[in-house]
This record gives C-alpha cells, sequence and structure tokens, in this order.
C-alpha cells in the first residue's frame, strides 16, 4: 500500500472474468488485436469516502488503473456544499473489444458523497469479443451516495456486459441510476438497436451477506426488437433507478412519487418496491435525452430531500 498525498493507494487489480455468462458464450473469441484484459484494457477504480477527524467527507482512498481515471473529489453541490463530488474519466475513448473494468466504491459509516462520469460512456463496434464491467458498492451504518452516471450508447455489434453489487446496511441510502442509449441515432445511417447484446445485471445485499434482490435484463435486438409492446413500446431511451434506503425513507419516497406517461415531455415513469424492504425501482422511458435525465435528477431529488433534508440543484446547462 502505497501514499498518494493523504491518500491510500493498494497494488492489487482484481480479475474480472464473464467467460461462464451463457449470453457471452458466443463472444469469446480473443480479438486480432489487443488480448482480452492487456494492459491499458484493464480498468481498475477503487473509491473510499469516509469523514475526516473534522467530520468532513473527504475521499479518503483512490486506487486507479487506466484506462480509469477519477480526479480530486470537489465541492460544488450549491444545496449540500459538503457534499465531495466525484467525476468517473476514462483516457482511452470508448470501451473496445476485449475490455474489462471493475470499480469499487466503498462508504464509510457516516460519510456521504456524489460520483458521475465526465461525459456519456461510448461502447465501441465489436468483432470478437466484448466489454465487461463489474461494479461493487458498499455503503456502511448511516452511509449516503448518489451514483448518476451519464448515458451509454452502445454502437453497432456492441457487446457489453454489467454487473453491479450493491451491499447496503440498513441505515444507509444509496441512489444508483443507469441510462442506455438505443445507439447513435443520426450517425450515418443510424445505429438504432444494431447493438448485438446488453446485459446488465443489478443485485442487493446487506453486510452479512443477505440477499435482497435480483434483476437482470438481456437485451439482444436481433433477437427481439425492444420497440414492441410490452417492452419500450414506442420510446428509445431507458432509465433504471435503484434506491436502497431505510423502510420509512423510501416509503416517504414512494408516496410522494406519481408515475404515469408524460406526453408533454415526451416520457413515461413508473415505480416498484424492491424484495425484502430493500428500497425502490424506478424507470423511466423516453425518446430525447434530457427529458430522460431530469426526471432521473427529480426522483434522486425526492430522496435527498428525505434523506438530508435538501434537493439536488440544477443541472450544469452544458451537462
Amino acid at each position: 500500500m502505497e501514499k498518494f498525498g493523504d491518500r491510500l493507494m493498494t497494488a492489487a487489480v482484481p480479475e474480472v472474468d464473464f467467460s461462464k455468462a451463457f449470453e457471452m458464450q458466443p463472444f469469446l473469441r480473443e480479438p486480432d488485436q489487443m488480448y482480452v484484459g492487456a494492459p491499458g484494457k484493464h480498468g481498475y477504480l477503487k473509491l473510499r469516502f469516509a469523514l475526516d477527524k473534522d467530520g468532513k467527507s473527504i475521499l479518503r482512498e483512490i486506487d486507479r488503473r487506466v484506462p480509469l481515471i477519477a480526479q480530486q473529489e470537489l465541492y460544488f453541490d450549491e444545496e449540500m456544499p459538503e457534499m465531495p463530488c466525484l467525476y468517473i474519466l476514462s483516457s482511452g475513448g470508448p470501451n473496445v473489444d476485449g475490455d474489462r473494468y471493475q470499480q469499487d466504491v466503498i462508504v464509510e459509516k457516516d460519510a456521504y458523497g456524489w460520483i458521475s462520469t465526465g461525459a456519456a460512456t461510448k461502447l465501441a463496434e465489436m468483432k470478437f469479443n466484448y466489454s465487461g464491467m463489474v461494479q461493487n458498492i458498499t455503503l456502511h451504518e448511516g452511509a449516503y451516495l448518489e451514483f448518476l452516471p451519464e448515458p451509454v450508447f452502445p454502437c453497432r455489434n456492441t457487446r457489453f456486459i454489467c454487473d453491479t453489487r450493491l451491499t447496503v446496511d440498513p441505515t444507509a441510502t444509496v441512489v444508483y441510476s443507469e441510462i442506455y442509449q438505443p445507439g447513435r441515432k443520426y450517425y450515418k445511417d443510424g445505429e438504432m438497436f444494431d447493438y448485438d447484446i446488453l446485459s446488465v445485471h443489478s443485485h442487493g445485499h446487506r453486510p452479512d451477506g443477505t440477499p435482497l434482490f435480483n434483476e437482470k435484463f438481456i437485451i439482444e435486438p436481433a433477437k427481439q426488437n425492444p420497440r414492441v409492446l410490452g417492452i419500450m413500446g414506442r420510446y428509445e431511451i431507458f432509465a433504471n433507478v435503484i434506491v436502497m434506503a431505510p423502510k420509512e425513507i423510501f416509503e416517504k419516497v414512494y408516496a410522494e412519487t406519481t408515475p404515469g406517461i408524460d406526453k408533454k415531455n415526451d416520457i413515461a415513469t413508473g415505480i416498484t418496491t424492491l424484495p425484502n424492504d430493500a428500497g425502490l425501482l424506478f424507470k423511466v422511458l423516453g425518446n430525447k435525452t434530457a427529458p430522460v435525465k431530469k426526471a432521473v435528477r427529480d426522483f434522486a431529488s425526492k430522496v435527498r430531500m428525505a434523506v438530508k433534508g435538501k434537493p439536488l440543484p440544477e443541472e450544469f446547462p452544458w451537462r
């Protein structure tokens, strides 16, 4: 373990392996270019938020391996200026064939933080293998985390698998969102749902390992067009928001959230409770990015109000 300023950095880089996932079996050929998980293609990021001796929440520990980058935390939230805010960046551009990533986020007792990405995540065209990412998000007693990344753009023939494990203490609260685009709509003749596969798995647990919920969706547009009644209908963009929180918090948010179809903003929203009193699952469908992102932020703001008594600030105009 080595020091980086007042932060600790560790050396171990976990292996990311999805080769046993049945849906990825057709895509196990080694790329003709750099091999799977080669240096520069095996990104790792560890972030640990904690309180300092003065009770201020800071980024106590950071470990990063290219192409993943995390900059120093900033305190720019106008509603919660005490909130450490951090952007995850990539030095390698889009996710490419054979990339493997792991992101570990830990929020210690009573600490809090906000995480996003510097820009949308592009999944480049793939010919041989796939891109995979593991995320481990752990919150201790009384911790609070908002993880609101920018959308994911899958290009033609993209293969992508993501596994997110949320380990959350019953007294802690996490807001975790994902936004998936259908492709590059205005690129040449368009790439609407031209990707090969998106496999997205999210599951929640208590610190003792008790499983709470599982959600997994596998989208293969060549086998089933998502734009049919019962799946996405006439909509193109899909957002998923998971909230794990104490029961009194998520019941309050649930009561304040009215799902439905908003014709003015061309979005549809839905909400449900998660099993085992784990929290909430909020979903948004839309045809334009801005209204979908706003619906996600408005919902996250309700959660923050219920926990911290303060809303999310207005989004920066350049985001």
